[in-house]
């Protein structure tokens, strides 16, 4: 059972992530419906023996497999665009969080604090806790509250690096001299693993991204907390 789930998508926190979990499915649907449809005429041609040596042409079933695609792609284009109409909209923000992309950590601003700004390292394996994640877990985690609205500003100071997080179906290019944003909103507490999706150099693999979603009134003694530090 473990094997097949990895094979699949995480479980969202987003409600874009559930959009793009059903569209996942929604388009597999149809690719197994063709697929079966393909496999099933393949099979009935090559074990009959029926033959007619006086066919020329087949005016009616070529238009047939010509319409009939054009409207399964329909089915598939229209909630793709949708879908892509959706993850460009940004909504009225309620916190902003500055990411900057480094070689190769992550630097995190609150863009609406005073001097809440931190690094993001990854915890060393002898470093690592017994309850850790190895090559997952960092010295620093982004906490942002649950239920919220929030627009992330991604830069680089170097190269191209591309913060993402899977579950949150986010995934934005860090460009240096860029400012590229995106919104997303947590629809529950937890923690929220994501890496570099962008070959960035030697340490590509080791720059990962770990969101600690908390409620709000524990955002807030955090922000009070971080603030006073």
């Amino acid at each position: 059972m473990s094997t097949w789930a990895n094979l699949g998508l995480q479980d969202s926190t987003s409600p874009l992530m559930e959009q793009l979990t059903f569209f996942h499915d929604h388009a597999l649907l149809i690719l197994v419906m063709i697929t079966v449809l393909v496999g099933y005429l393949m099979f009935m041609l090559f074990f009959n023996s029926y033959t007619n040596r006086f066919l020329l042409h087949g005016q009616t079933i070529e238009v047939i497999w010509t319409i009939l695609p054009a409207f399964v792609l329909l089915f598939i284009a229209f909630p793709s665009l949708r879908l892509l109409y959706l993850l460009d909209e940004i909504n009225e923000p309620i916190i902003t969080l500055k990411t900057i992309g480094h070689q190769w950590y992550w630097s995190y601003e609150y863009s609406d604090f005073l001097n809440i700004e931190f690094d993001s390292y990854m915890i060393p394996t002898n470093e690592l806790n017994l309850d850790g994640f190895r090559l997952l877990d960092v010295d620093n985690r982004v906490v942002l509250p649950t239920n919220a609205q929030i627009r992330i500003l991604v830069t680089a100071a170097d190269v191209i690096h591309s913060w993402t997080v899977p579950t949150l179906g986010v995934k934005v290019d860090a460009t240096p001299g860029r400012l590229n944003q995106t919104s997303f909103m947590i629809n529950r507490p937890g923690l929220f693993f994501g890496q570099c999706s962008e070959i960035c150099g030697a340490n590509h693999s080791f720059m990962p991204i770990v969101i600690e979603s908390i409620p709000v009134n524990h955002f807030i003694k955090w922000i009070s907390h971080m603030s006073n530090a």
